[in-house]
């Protein structure tokens, strides 16, 4: 039987919660993530293994905080859209409201 697109996301946020229930180690089990991210910028920073090893590290620290405040400030960008299209709609419904009103009541418009 198909289930909704409601029903499979609690499902699998359920199943995500039960997991994380049951993991003794947090640290443990996100490390290979971590690492694997790491790795990764290590790679964007010095893709021919040139660097000493300290310093590939202290500039694939910094492409990690850029990537991860260029997420920050796509959010924000999202958020402020967001808020401004629920104001403009807010707005239009006033109008919308007010022009029906006045329709309504032709006489109290003028």
């Amino acid at each position: 039987m198909p289930t909704s697109f409601a029903e499979r996301s609690l499902a699998g946020s359920l199943a995500a919660h039960e997991s994380w229930a049951n993991t003794p180690d947090r640290a443990a089990r996100t490390a290979p993530a971590r690492a694997a991210l790491l790795a990764r910028f290590e790679r964007e920073v010095d893709p021919d293994n040139l660097l000493e090893p300290a310093e590939r590290g202290r500039r694939a620290e910094h492409k990690r905080k850029a990537y991860f405040q260029r997420l920050a400030l796509r959010s924000a960008q999202s958020r402020r859209k967001s808020r401004e299209a629920r104001q403009l709609a807010d707005d239009l419904d006033r109008i919308a409201e007010s022009a029906d009103a006045d329709l309504a009541n032709p006489d109290a418009a003028a």
